[in-house]
């Protein structure tokens, strides 16, 4: 079945399109595109995203000015002890240095958690059972975990590992480099649908029995919901976290101590 069968108009989508949609649309129009529908060429996973944005963005901004070292509030607390779990993450996979990778680590998984949610409230849908929004989400790790490759190890030892991983004799060159290679291009499709399949299913299996029975019984599947977004938001950090140690290995295999043990756990061969 394909994801646009549990699409349905939303009101908040129409009211921004009925907005923004006539300048989407001349915009388009300007760089040679023409949108197929004319009347609402925003879709919702992108109204969704939008949503998320502004809200975090509001957030931060509201909250900036009430941070305190002596008096925290309760919103704050809890968010130090989240930015405290993501940096423990970090840590222990990647070293004493993980820690730089936060910024890039935690907006995804705060994104993918809201988005993961937002399909549990009345009138909204969760941008993450899109294949855009985790396609999106999968391409901007994996650029990103290949520059800070090539930023740690320098390009040319970087691309030698993909022919030549750590241990691998030198002969194995010609089988390991095609394995590599497929390896890692395949993380993509894999963090990408991983994340879609199970969203995209969540909210078709709610949408089915609340089709059938609009009240009680879609009630235990959306209590699941709120246990399988948290889950998949925290798998899609964790991997993303084991593709940057792979990455950026050898660069505390020689930091701190000065010898060639890496700090933190040892990165799975492969997605």
């Amino acid at each position: 079945m394909a994801a646009s069968a549990i699409e349905h108009p939303l009101l908040i989508v129409d009211a921004v399109n009925s907005v923004l949609g006539p300048v989407v649309v001349k915009a388009g129009e300007a760089v040679g595109y023409h949108f197929h529908d004319t009347h609402a060429p925003i879709p919702n996973f992108m109204v969704m995203i939008g949503i998320i944005t502004l809200v975090i963005t509001g957030v931060g901004l509201l909250i900036r000015s009430r941070l305190s070292v002596e008096n925290p509030g309760k919103f704050q607390i809890i968010l130090e002890d989240g930015v405290r779990a993501v940096v423990g993450l970090l840590e222990e996979w990647i070293g004493p240095s993980g820690a730089r990778f936060l910024p890039l680590i935690a907006t995804l998984g705060l994104f993918i958690l809201m988005g993961n949610y937002m399909g549990l409230v009345p009138g909204l849908m969760a941008p993450t059972s899109s294949i855009n929004t985790t396609l999106g989400c999968a391409i901007t790790i994996w650029v990103y975990y290949h520059y800070q490759g090539f930023k740690a190890q320098g390009i040319g030892a970087y691309l030698k590992h993909f022919a030549a991983p750590p241990g691998a004799p030198i002969w194995m060159a010609p089988i390991m480099l095609p394995i590599e290679l497929i390896s890692h291009f395949s993380r993509v499709m894999s963090l990408s649908l991983r994340l879609f399949g199970n969203v995209f299913g969540e909210e078709l299996v709610i949408a089915i029995l609340f089709g059938i029975i609009p009240f009680l019984v879609p009630l235990p599947m959306m209590m699941l919901g709120l246990i399988t977004g948290g889950l998949q938001a925290f798998i899609f950090m964790l991997l993303s976290i084991i593709y940057l140690q792979g990455a950026v290995a050898v660069e505390h295999h020689h930091d701190e101590h000065g010898h060639d043990a890496p700090h933190g756990h040892q990165a799975p061969a492969a997605a």
